[in-house]
């Protein structure tokens, strides 16, 4: 096989057991339901709706645009939260959310389960749907067309892998490993490097389409302050997965040229590397970023836990794994790695942090 960087896809579509609709309580909890106060207060203190809509006008169509969306329910939590929110802002402002209507634009990649995504739309919303397939790091919609933006748990997956980490003659060659964490310093610079420029597409479309005044609301998994990568329980675990593809190519059940050719896509950033690249766009202004308030974690049923990771890690990952290894390593690979995290500490030692998520609060500055 190729030694071609490995692309991010979609997480499991449908409503099955390793679905990402039955395994994103996590992101739901810890991400886009601890962020519902600050989106009101946000939308109540930072968006100048008579910029907006007019008072004088028959209709107003008020557009609003969720990128990486999934399959769900998360993103409807989301944009419900959005909706009420802004009912309630153009009420405290006099105007009448009778005469706005609202639409919202589900974005994700074309390969994503639109069909499971559709189904589960909810009857009773107060919104018109469109949904828009195409990788967020490049155009979406018209120029200066959208009001708000909300992207939640994904702006840390990459457009690809790094190529240097799979090129044989770079010294950010990662030969055994999957992730950056383990690998030498050149690893981790090429992951950042990719990771920046990522970052940058998405800031440079987003800047052709918000309108100025409009907001950009992200929750973005960050590396925690003080925290090592390979300190991080989701980065740590990564490790592990990759430590049961060896073992597997060790047996002769895979090739060690197509485990050294698959690397995860994914990068934890610091708060300090978001910044720097979002000041360096220098079209908009960081109205609000920090640190979510996350549950404590009940660390006394290891074995209920155990599974859900599992589950977790399999409806996030199975589409990649499958793409570079096939679909008959799939079962497997997950017993393996199931019984890896048992025999470790990671969900027992506090010593391993999870990630942080970080609330940015974006405004798209007047031209």
């Amino acid at each position: 096989m190729a030694c071609v960087p490995t692309r991010s896809l979609p997480a499991n579509g449908g409503d099955g057991l390793y679905s990402y609709t039955r395994n994103s309580t996590f992101q739901a909890k810890w991400g886009v339901e601890a962020a519902k106060a600050l989106i009101k207060e946000s939308i109540a203190e930072k968006l100048d709706t008579k910029r907006f809509v007019s008072p004088l006008a028959a209709s107003t169509t008020f557009c609003i645009a969720d990128l990486g969306c999934s399959v769900g329910p998360n993103t409807f939590i989301a944009v419900q939260n959005i909706i009420e929110s802004l009912e309630v802002k153009f009420s405290s402002d006099g105007l009448s959310s009778e005469t706005t209507e609202f639409q919202v634009f589900f974005n994700d990649f074309t390969s994503n389960d639109f069909n499971t995504l559709f189904k589960l739309i909810p009857c009773d919303r107060h919104y018109f749907v469109a949904g828009v397939p195409g990788g967020f790091h490049g155009r979406l919609f018209p120029k200066a067309s959208i009001h708000i933006i909300h992207c939640s748990y994904a702006l840390h997956w990459l457009t690809e892998v790094p190529k240097e980490v799979v090129d044989k003659d770079s010294p950010a060659w990662n030969k055994g490993r999957i992730d950056y964490a383990y690998g030498p310093p050149e690893v981790h610079e090429a992951y950042a490097a990719q990771f920046a420029r990522d970052l940058e597409r998405f800031l440079g479309a987003r800047e052709q389409e918000l309108m100025c005044g409009g907001l950009m609301a992200l929750v973005v998994p960050c590396l925690l302050y003080g925290t090592t990568a390979q300190q991080c329980t989701l980065i740590a675990m990564g490790g592990v997965l990759g430590s049961c593809l060896i073992d597997m190519a060790i047996e002769g059940l895979l090739s060690e040229n197509d485990v050294d050719s698959f690397n995860l896509p994914r990068y934890y950033a610091s708060q300090q590397e978001l910044e720097a690249v979002i000041k360096r766009n220098g079209s908009f202004s960081i109205e609000r970023i920090e640190l979510l308030d996350r549950p404590k974690i009940n660390r006394g049923n290891i074995t209920e836990r155990l599974s859900m990771v599992t589950s977790y890690f399999r409806a996030l990952l199975e589409g990649l794994i499958k793409e570079h290894f096939g679909a008959e390593i799939v079962d497997g690979l997950f017993d393996r790695f199931e019984k890896k995290i048992e025999e470790s500490s990671m969900l027992s030692d506090p010593g391993y942090k999870s990630p942080g998520e970080l609330f940015i609060l974006l405004k798209r500055t007047v031209a």
